[in-house]
């Protein structure tokens, strides 16, 4: 088919997505430049290019003649006092007819960024007390109910929603998409959204959250969710005609295409019909490391849009490690970048990233390009497929996230031998780097939780089984910890430049024998690769 011809977005380096909350930080009152110093503080001097501000998706954070407005829902008595310096922040802000958003937008352009509007599709945060405590929300007790974004429209339309029956209980309150009036009120509200400022464009986030229709037809229901996402295109093409300038098409989804699949998200018809200019990827709940960087070039190829892989803060902590958590943290975005560059992907997306000036610089100022990641310190590792378990409130939130995730895995003996395979890439050229002098070392660790000293496990690395590692129990580490042994214990090997080659590498774990006096089963948490550089 004939895609219309449209200007591509600029190459962003890092797209950091504000999630909205930062006029709850400040105390009553505050001006717009108040506001402005503290959203644009984390990306000044970084490598961000854009910023994607999210308007959330339930009330208007504008005046509004059609929509609930922040601070409606819950009759401008607030539940926190964050949520009460938030509404009536923002609602001080237009009483006193400041153009918060035209400043937003200026105060970006001033700095060389793009500036998006971002809305969440479907966040369901209003799931439960703001404690936590009570059971998921159901939608016939919506009418009775008084929390932060619980709109009258919702509650009005109970039927209007996914259901206990179509998806996770905690997500049942969750917009049905397929419903026609909610697509109207959907992109009455973007359209809203978009009419606020001279934005460079708008994000569609699916994946906060990403519950948008019966679980059981999700698939066959896609081109609802295509129709808004069409309607959307059409209203930014207007949009762009009528200034004499681009207004492009963000969307957020899931990081592989069978996550997709299963909610309902058409993404191979919004790139080759040039329903969006950019794709960015995340798991519903945390971190997806698993992004099919190749199927979706494949997919996007001659098309002009441009992928974008995305950080959550959520998920995998790094707590448990040899290393402290943050310098664990930091070096396993590092290598999820260099990986999603070396594979062609345009850059990084950020969601979530709660920061000041000063928290998040050392990432922001080396993760938007590959260049600034040479000779950074690197974790890469196994795919985690993290689950909560059922006693949670929100049980499911990652149904569809990390679905080829290699660990955790529980280790038996078995009749032939067979154990679990482990797929890690390494993006490091190691042996350049040692022959150049500014290698430090390579590891190999293993974690695994319940290891008896009784236990005997083969390790194999690319089909060469690894000699005795060193063994670390966490508690040696961790000093906080009141007992003189963990249930984690880490195997490490020190590996030559040559077993941990630029590439894929392949990890065997076998059990030989298991200690019968531990009754919990032996289970492999992580497999990592770790790269350290001399200083």
């Amino acid at each position: 088919m004939n895609r219309p011809q449209r200007q591509q977005p600029p190459p962003y380096g890092i797209v950091f997505n504000w999630d909205g909350t930062p006029p709850g930080y400040l105390d009553l009152p505050y001006s717009a430049d108040d506001q402005l110093d503290v959203i644009y503080a984390p990306v000044k001097n970084t490598q961000v290019g854009a910023v994607f501000w999210c308007l959330s998706t339930h009330e208007a954070a504008w005046p509004s003649d059609t929509l609930s407005v922040v601070g409606d829902a819950e009759d401008r008595r607030y539940s926190t006092v964050k949520g009460m310096r938030r509404a009536e922040g923002i609602r001080a802000l237009f009483d006193r007819r400041e153009d918060f958003y035209g400043k937003l937008v200026a105060r970006g352009h001033d700095m060389g960024l793009d500036v998006y509007a971002s809305v969440r599709m479907n966040d369901n945060h209003f799931w439960s007390d703001s404690g936590r405590r009570a059971p998921p929300l159901a939608p016939e007790d919506m009418a009775a109910t008084t929390r932060p974004g619980l709109t009258q429209l919702r509650k009005d339309h109970p039927k209007w929603t996914i259901g206990v029956d179509n998806g996770p209980l905690w997500a049942a309150t969750s917009w049905n998409v397929a419903i026609p009036e909610v697509r109207d009120h959907l992109f009455q509200y973007i359209s809203e959204a978009c009419a606020q400022a001279n934005w460079d464009g708008v994000e569609l986030d699916w994946q906060r959250h990403a519950f948008h229709l019966p679980e059981t037809d999700a698939y066959q229901l896609r081109y609802t969710l295509t129709d808004l996402v069409r309607a959307v295109r059409g209203m930014g093409d207007g949009i762009s005609e009528e200034r004499g300038t681009p207004f492009y098409v963000a969307t957020r989804v899931g990081a592989s295409r069978e996550t997709c699949r299963r909610i309902g998200y058409d993404v191979e018809t919004w790139v080759q019909e040039g329903l969006c200019d950019i794709v960015a990827t995340n798991a519903n709940s945390g971190t997806d490391p698993g992004v099919e960087i190749e199927e979706y070039l494949d997919m996007m190829r001659d098309t002009g849009v441009t992928l974008y892989p995305s950080f959550d803060s959520h998920g995998e902590t790094g707590t448990g490690r040899l290393a402290p958590t943050g310098t664990w943290m930091e070096a396993w975005y590092r290598g999820l970048a260099q990986g999603y560059y070396r594979r062609g992907a345009a850059g990084i997306h950020i969601f979530n990233w709660h920061a000041t000036a000063d928290s998040r610089r050392s990432l922001l100022t080396t993760i938007g390009s590959p260049d600034t990641l040479d000779r950074t310190n690197k974790v890469y590792a196994a795919v985690k497929r993290i689950m909560r378990p059922r006693s949670e409130i929100r049980y499911g939130a990652e149904r569809d996230d990390r679905l080829l995730g290699e660990v955790p895995v529980a280790l038996y003996r078995t009749l032939t031998g067979e154990c679990p395979l482990f797929h890690v890439d390494v993006h490091d050229d190691v042996a350049a780097e040692d022959e150049a002098g500014h290698l430090e070392s390579i590891s190999l660790q293993i974690e695994l939780n319940h290891l008896s000293p009784a236990d005997i496990l083969e390790v194999d690395l690319d089909g060469t089984t690894l000699g005795t590692p060193e063994v670390t129990n966490t508690a040696a580490v961790d000093t906080s910890i009141p007992t003189d042994v963990a249930e984690s214990s880490w195997f490490v090997w020190h590996l030559t430049p040559s077993q941990a080659a630029l590439g894929r590498h392949e990890i065997r774990v076998r059990l030989i024998e298991r200690d019968p006096r531990i009754r919990p089963e032996l289970v492999l948490e992580n497999v990592e690769f770790h790269v350290k550089y001399k200083r």
